[in-house]
C-alpha cells in the first residue's frame, strides 16, 4: 500500500511486515517464557541456581541443546538444559504443544491459584504434564507482569479511525465478601485496516468516574484520530468522550439498542417488535431509516407499547451515525458485535479463576488474553478497507435534523 506524505514524497506500506513484526512480538515472548521456564525446572533438579554454591547441590549443568518448537505464534528455539548426573526431561513442552493456551495466562492462573499450593501444582501438571511449584511460579509471574504492564501501557501510534469500547464485570474478593470489578476495554482500526488492542484498565464499577480515566489515558498515551466510536450507552462513557474527543462521533450499539426497546416489551410482542426494529436498519439511507422510525413509533403507540415507541423515538439517531460513513464498513461499525467477541474469548479464560484476590491480578489475566489475542490470526488479518474513508472530518454538523 502506498501513502503520500505532506511534501509529495510516496511512503510505501509493507502490509506483510507489519503483521510480521506482531507476530514477532508474541513469538518473542513466548519463547521467553519457555526458556525460563525450562531453567527453572533444571534449578530444581539441582536444587540450587546455575551458578549457586551450596551444599544442598545435588547436580550441576552441562550446558545445553538447542531445539525448535512449532507453536501457533510461530516457530521458537528453545534452549533445553542438560545436567551431569540427573536424565532432564520436561514434559513441559510436549504438554504444551498440545494446549491452544498464552504460557503468560497459565503463569498467571497459577499465580493467583496460589494461596493453594496444591492447587498450583495441580494446574502445572494439567497444562504441561509436569507439577512446577507455587516458588517457581511467583518468581516468574513476577516478571510475566512487568513485561504484561509494559504493553499495556506503552505509546499508542499512528491514527484510528474507528475505535471500540466496552468493558466485563468480573468477580474480586474484599475483606471476605465477593465485590464485582469492572475491566473497560478498547480496540481499534489503523489506517491500514488491521485491528489493535488500544488499552485496557481497572474501574471500580462502569461508570463516569471510570470511563472517565480511561478514555482520558487513551488520549494520554496518543490515541488520535478518531472519527467514530462504537459502544453501548454505558453510564458516563458518552459524557466522558465528548470531553476528551469533541470532534468524533459516538455509534450506539444496535443490537443493545433492541434490548433496551425489548426491556419494555412483552414476551409474546418481542418477535413482532424484533421484526420492526430490524426493518428500520434495513433501509438504504440515513433518511429512509428516520421515516421507518417515525412508523415503528407510530405503530407501537397504537399497539399499546407507549415505554417502547419512547425508547425508538428518543434513541433511535444514536443507533445511525455509521450511515455517514462508507456503506462497506456499516455491517462492521452498527454494532459493538466485534468487541463482544473480545470479551466472550475473556469470559472463557477468567472464568477458571473464579473470584480473583484483587483488581490488579483480574486486569492483568484480562491484558495477558487480549495480548495473545493481538498476535493471532485477529490482529493479523486485515479487517476494513480503509482506503474507502476518504475527505476531511467528519463532524455532528451532519447528523443535525
Amino acid at each position: 500500500m502506498d501513502h503520500e506524505d505532506p511534501q509529495g514524497k510516496i511512503i510505501k506500506i509493507d502490509e506483510t511486515l507489519v503483521k510480521r513484526e506482531l507476530g514477532e512480538v508474541v513469538r518473542g515472548t513466548v519463547e521467553e517464557t519457555l526458556n525460563k521456564m525450562l531453567d527453572a525446572e533444571a534449578d530444581e533438579l539441582c536444587n540450587a541456581t546455575r551458578y549457586e554454591r551450596t551444599e544442598k547441590r545435588i547436580d550441576t549443568r552441562a550446558g545445553y541443546y538447542e531445539r525448535n518448537l512449532a507453536t501457533k505464534a510461530g516457530k521458537v528455539k528453545l534452549k533445553v538444559p542438560k545436567l551431569r548426573t540427573i536424565p532432564f526431561e520436561s514434559a513441559i513442552i510436549e504438554r504444551y504443544k498440545r494446549r491452544e493456551c498464552s504460557v503468560e495466562e497459565a503463569l498467571i492462573e497459577m499465580y493467583l491459584a496460589g494461596v493453594s499450593v496444591r492447587r498450583v501444582e495441580d494446574i502445572t501438571e494439567a497444562l504441561w504434564g509436569t507439577r512446577v511449584s507455587a516458588g517457581v511460579v511467583s518468581k516468574l509471574n513476577k516478571q510475566v507482569y512487568e513485561k504484561i504492564e509494559a504493553w499495556r501501557t506503552s505509546p499508542i501510534q499512528g491514527r484510528y479511525s474507528y475505535v471500540y469500547l466496552d468493558g466485563i464485570v468480573l468477580k474480586r474478593t474484599w475483606a471476605d465478601e465477593i465485590r464485582n470489578v469492572s475491566i473497560l476495554v478498547a480496540f481499534g482500526v489503523n489506517e491500514e485496516g488491521y485491528r489493535e488492542i488500544l488499552g485496557a484498565m481497572e474501574g471500580a464499577k462502569e461508570d463516569r468516574a471510570g470511563w472517565g480515566k480511561f478514555v482520558e489515558s487513551l488520549k494520554a498515551r496518543g490515541l488520535q484520530g478518531v472519527r467514530l466510536f462504537i459502544s453501548d450507552k454505558c453510564m458516563g462513557l458518552v459524557e466522558s468522550l465528548s470531553e476528551y474527543y469533541p470532534e468524533a462521533l459516538w455509534q450506539r450499539c444496535v443490537v443493545h439498542f433492541y434490548r433496551d426497546v425489548f426491556s419494555n416489551v412483552p414476551s409474546t410482542k418481542v418477535k413482532e417488535v424484533a421484526a420492526m426494529l430490524k426493518a428500520i436498519h434495513a433501509q438504504e439511507d440515513r433518511q429512509a431509516m428516520l421515516e421507518k422510525a417515525d412508523a415503528v413509533v407510530d405503530k407501537l403507540k397504537a399497539i399499546k407499547l407507549s415505554s417502547a415507541a419512547k425508547t425508538v423515538e428518543e434513541g433511535i439517531r444514536e443507533t445511525l451515525t455509521y450511515t455517514v460513513f462508507p456503506m462497506e464498513h456499516w455491517r462492521k461499525l452498527r454494532t459493538n458485535n466485534p468487541m463482544e467477541r473480545v470479551m466472550r474469548e475473556i469470559r472463557r479464560r477468567t472464568r477458571v479463576v473464579g473470584n480473583f484476590p484483587d483488581g490488579n491480578s483480574a486486569l492483568m489475566l484480562v491484558t495477558a488474553r487480549l495480548r495473545y489475542i493481538a498476535g493471532r490470526e485477529w490482529g493479523t488479518k486485515r479487517y476494513m478497507n480503509m482506503d474507502l474513508l476518504i475527505g476531511g472530518e467528519i463532524g455532528y454538523q451532519v447528523l443535525e435534523g
